[in-house]
């Protein structure tokens, strides 16, 4: 068990989560995020941190022996808010996660959106080439990148979960090869942090869905084995839309609609 896990973006859809499930696996949870956490529950520490303040970050940190970074810029966006929250940030984080008196073991929440322009009639597993969809996806390269030579390095271990659609399910027809469920996204976070030795692994966070794009073999000795599939859900799909035409970039990219957005310009914004 855990000393302390430190949540960072526990306000979001995936780090509510993860403070509602995760409280088995550690005598204390410290949650963190801009705003918006309420009143510290039972064993728990609440705190309030910009993830672009080094000092502050760095007195989130102290004393944590295990991190789910969920925190940052969540979806495309002008280049400095992208900049401050998922390269500063995430600099400050490993920094911090360096000096602390506790190397902690970390998941960092990256996305599908590393390798969004590789086509969906592609299997990738982790050695394959990252191919960004937008500004959002390449601070997510950035974001593995740190942490592989934070681990090689410094010797911190972390899994970067490239997630593809973790909702309670699919709510479009790519997402029946992108979705993973809620219970599969906990399981794996205790796998992560109760193997012996992690590294610092690419997982592609979906559930076993039948339609999957995505290879797992390389983080096999986590022993992670989803157990929900979303093709549960694929009448129900077809009965309320229609998939998308062949020639539509949601059923050509893996990332689907982010392949098409254009670069944000702050100034036009």
């Amino acid at each position: 068990m855990l000393k302390k896990l430190l949540i960072t973006g526990a306000n979001g859809n995936l780090g509510a989560v993860c403070r509602d499930r995760l409280t088995h696996i550690t005598e204390t949870m410290r949650v963190a995020a801009r705003k918006g956490l309420g009143e510290a529950r039972a064993n728990e520490e609440v705190v309030y941190c910009s993830l672009e303040d080094k000092a502050a970050v760095e007195a989130m940190v102290e004393g944590c022996d295990g991190i789910v970074h969920m925190g940052g810029q969540a979806t495309e966006a002008p280049w400095p808010t992208i900049r401050a929250a998922n390269l500063d940030g995430m600099y400050n984080l490993y920094e911090a996660a360096r000096k602390s008196s506790v190397t902690p073991r970390i998941i960092f929440a990256s996305s599908n959106h590393a390798i969004g322009f590789h086509k969906q009639s592609e299997r990738l597993d982790a050695n394959s080439l990252t191919r960004p969809d937008g500004l959002y996806g390449v601070s997510k390269v950035f974001g593995e990148a740190l942490a592989s030579m934070y681990h090689d390095k410094f010797g911190i271990e972390t899994a970067a979960v490239r997630i593809g659609s973790c909702f309670p399910e699919p709510v479009n027809h790519r997402m029946l090869s992108t979705w993973m469920s809620h219970d599969d996204f906990i399981h794996l976070i205790e796998r992560i942090f109760m193997v012996p030795r992690l590294g610092c692994p690419i997982i592609y966070g979906a559930s076993a869905n039948s339609a999957s794009w995505w290879d797992n073999r390389e983080a096999a000795y986590l022993g992670w084995r989803p157990m929900d599939n979303a093709e549960v859900f694929r009448d129900k799909l077809d009965a309320e839309m229609d998939p998308p035409p062949a020639d539509d970039v949601n059923a050509v990219f893996q990332g689907g609609a982010f392949c098409a957005d254009g670069i944000h310009d702050e100034a036009a914004d």
